[in-house]
């Protein structure tokens, strides 16, 4: 069963998020997923199994400039996890879809994602997901 996520609901959020973005703490993101969800323009979602959070995505409304798309605001897949042991179970697909009703709902005609460039995983899963893969890009920056 896949069901919105709220305030709380930010440990197990962030518990499952530290296992994505490794150089977040739990407490810090607890923080940052606080503030998001007070500015409005997000949605998290928990995946379980039983009575156990397994999987999590994050979408948000972007009204910058997204790439490869045309409209605004543009719903955008910021992050999505599953726990290794539950991959391959349609979860990711069950929470993208959660995701994109979502952004829908909100008002958007398009929804964007991006993915590291070494990251092959998640580009299967894109790909897989129907996404096209509109643009590459290498980020460069240096102190001043």
């Amino acid at each position: 069963m896949v069901k919105k996520a709220g305030i709380n609901n930010l440990e197990s959020l962030a518990k499952l998020a530290a296992m994505l973005w490794r150089d977040n703490s739990v407490n810090e993101l607890i923080n940052e997923f606080a503030e998001i969800m007070a500015g409005g323009k997000a949605q998290f979602f928990l995946k379980y199994e039983n009575i156990l959070p397994v999987g999590f995505a994050q979408c948000q409304l972007r009204y910058d400039y997204v790439e490869g798309t045309n409209t605004s605001p543009v719903g955008y897949l910021e992050g999505i996890f599953i726990k290794e042991e539950y991959r391959n179970r349609g979860y990711a697909k069950e929470l993208l879809a959660e995701c994109e009703a979502w952004a829908k709902s909100s008002g958007c005609k398009e929804f964007a994602s991006d993915c590291e460039i070494d990251n092959t995983d998640s580009f299967r899963f894109h790909k897989a997901m129907n996404f096209t893969e509109v643009n590459r890009i290498v980020c460069f920056a240096k102190t001043l």
